[in-house]
């Protein structure tokens, strides 16, 4: 850790000391069902200065459809968009995926053979993120039409319920998990 920067574990709290400055904030959640904290507009400032080339107004959207569709089938959206950001690099496409593919979560990307799907607007795209996470951590039918064709090859459903689990059942990246877990972080202490 930075001499700068030390961190404090005490319960359910994390405090950030900073020189001169005390950050306290909730434990981070971990379950993939809970309640997010975030609103539209901090999760647009947030991949805005991460990622300041976006255009604001399709970043807004973006995060408003990402809280709609998170809402619809209990998903917490705040680990759903810490997901997106990294499977997409803050919007950037510079992996398999691309951006006119509407794909925001690598769903079917495997190589540079199996690219990704595609879907026809961002809303699908979206609506199929969450439904594949919904997936993974429920076994409670979709209340939406499913739009994701990998829905029905995850199996069991439910048997990732908490970011942790994520790691190796999503992505076969071990540290994928705590990868999310750090960008969901970092937005949470931005928007503090």
């Amino acid at each position: 850790m930075s001499r700068f920067i030390n961190l404090f574990f005490h319960k359910k709290f994390i405090f950030v000391f900073l020189p001169f400055i005390v950050i306290s904030c909730q434990t981070m959640p971990t379950a993939i069902i809970s309640r997010p904290r975030l609103n539209s507009v901090q999760l647009t400032a947030f991949l805005m200065y991460m990622n300041p080339e976006l255009d604001q107004q399709r970043v807004m959207k973006i995060s408003s459809i990402y809280i709609e569709e998170s809402e619809a089938e209990s998903i917490n959206s705040d680990i759903a968009f810490a997901q997106m950001c990294l499977e997409t690099g803050f919007l950037s496409f510079k992996g398999l995926v691309k951006e006119d593919m509407n794909n925001f979560c690598g769903l079917g990307a495997i190589d540079i053979n199996n690219t990704g799907i595609t879907f026809e607007n961002e809303i699908l795209g979206i609506r199929a993120h969450i439904q594949h996470l919904k997936a993974y951590a429920s076994k409670i039918p979709l209340k939406n039409e499913c739009v994701d064709p990998r829905y029905k090859y995850v199996n069991p459903k439910g048997k990732a319920t908490k970011i942790k689990h994520l790691a190796g059942r999503w992505a076969s990246d071990p540290e994928y998990s705590n990868k999310i877990q750090n960008i969901l972080n970092r937005m949470y202490l931005f928007s503090r």
